[in-house]
């Protein structure tokens, strides 16, 4: 339920660095963008984390929670049996219209299963689906799902794809975002019979589908989202960031292997902290569960103030620009076409009839 200013529901104890950099992103987006805050957590703690930053402004309000879902925690039994954790709170908040959106740096697991248990999904909408985001070419593009579905009917991967697209038409006012489809090849008979199957459906479709992509394709300016199943997806994630962690580990290591390559680097300092900041997934703050009953968003584990703060701009736009409407509207009609054709499914025939 949109309102004149939303609420967004912040869990101040998820995250690599809670509370102290979620108190300090909740601060920022408080003061500088106006972003009404909900701050979830241990009370004292978070009163200790706000008197750094000379107290509490206005725009945050503290809600008590007394227990913490770890990082490492499995995320069933936390989301189920810690009831007054941070997490669940903030769920509870939104669920009940007490907070319009909810922001979380915590356990990712434990976010989509209390999600799942507390919201529930979208009807029409077969499974929720985590998005990853990919500001590698220099501009927003979505990559999903990363792991939430590791088998996938085409369906699915055809929700994934209406739902993508209407995050980015909605928050970050793309009018016709490109969708492709993860393959092993561009031709259209490649892949194995879900890519060729889900193929067919997201070209029948109205989105913008530009056809498959190939794996080389993703760090490329080609598509705004990028679907595939969880298993794929969370394997490719993981792969480019291990790549990544690879090849800056062996140019430090190169650089201070010899002492006249650190000049060079010096002077070209600037041109790398430029390449950081193009791909600075911290602008974007925040990826959103999609298909869930409420608009929910999970940041990454190593947020810092900034990425928090940016997180709560990203979940605040999505209030006010109508992406829960357009989402619903999506779950419609999927249900609409679910309805239809079992209506047009022939009648089963009992064994004794």
């Amino acid at each position: 339920m949109a309102t004149t200013e939303p609420v967004i529901a912040l869990d101040a104890m998820g995250g690599d660095h809670a509370p102290a950099e979620i108190v300090s992103g909740a601060v920022i987006a408080a003061r500088q963008m106006g972003i009404h805050v909900a701050l979830i957590g241990q009370e004292e703690r978070l009163v200790a984390e706000l008197d750094k930053h000379g107290g509490r402004p206005d725009k945050i309000s503290l809600v008590a929670a007394s227990e913490v879902i770890e990082m490492d925690e499995h995320p069933a039994q936390g989301a189920r049996h810690k009831k007054d954790s941070s997490m669940v709170v903030g769920l509870r908040m939104l669920r009940h219209d007490r907070a319009q959106a909810f922001v979380s740096a915590g356990n990712t697991g434990a976010i989509m299963a209390a999600s799942i248990m507390y919201l529930g999904r979208l009807r029409g909408i077969d499974r929720p689906v985590l998005v990853a985001l990919m500001p590698i070419t220099g501009r927003l593009s979505l990559f999903l799902d990363v792991g939430a579905n590791a088998d996938c009917k085409p369906g699915y991967l055809l929700q994934f794809g209406q739902m993508a697209s209407t995050y980015l038409r909605t928050v970050w006012k793309m009018k016709s975002p490109r969708v492709a489809l993860l393959n092993i090849g561009e031709e259209e008979s490649k892949g194995n019979q879900l890519s060729r199957e889900a193929y067919d459906l997201l070209a029948a479709s109205d989105l913008n589908f530009i056809g498959n992509v190939e794996g080389r394709d993703i760090t490329r300016p080609v598509a705004d989202v990028i679907v595939t199943d969880g298993f794929t997806g969370n394997v490719v994630v993981k792969t480019m960031e291990g790549m990544a962690d690879l090849i800056r580990s062996h140019l430090e290591s190169a650089i201070r292997s010899r002492w006249y390559y650190w000049i060079p680097g010096l002077v070209l300092r600037g041109a790398f902290q430029r390449v950081r900041r193009y791909m600075d997934y911290r602008e974007y703050g925040a990826g959103p569960l999609l298909g869930i009953n409420g608009l929910v968003f999970i940041a990454h584990g190593r947020s810092d103030s900034a990425a928090i703060a940016s997180a709560l701009r990203v979940a605040r736009e999505a209030v006010t620009s109508g992406m829960m409407d357009g989402l619903r509207d999506v779950a419609s009609s999927a249900q609409v076409d679910r309805d239809r054709a079992v209506a047009s499914a022939p009648p089963t025939t009992g064994a004794n009839s």
